[in-house]
């Protein structure tokens, strides 16, 4: 089965959270509420600088495809 990079999630356990799953490496759940993230990988200290990086900028792509998935439901 082949995965989009970014799904959207809902649970009515959390009314007011918006979660969206980044399903590739690495693979992490972020609320974009409070911008908690919950990674799904475990890393290797070493990586550190490198994951550091790169999440500021996956996260700032789940905010870009909340924005235009929200976008297309209001057209």
């Amino acid at each position: 089965m082949t995965l989009p990079r970014f799904i959207l999630g809902d649970n009515t356990d959390f009314p007011e959270a918006i979660f969206v799953i980044h399903t590739e490496y690495p693979r992490f759940i972020i609320n974009l509420q409070n911008d908690e993230v919950e990674w799904l990988e475990d890393f290797d200290p070493s990586d550190e600088e490198e994951l550091t990086e790169e999440s500021a900028k996956l996260i700032d792509e789940a905010s870009v495809f909340y924005d235009r998935e929200v976008a297309r439901y209001q057209e």
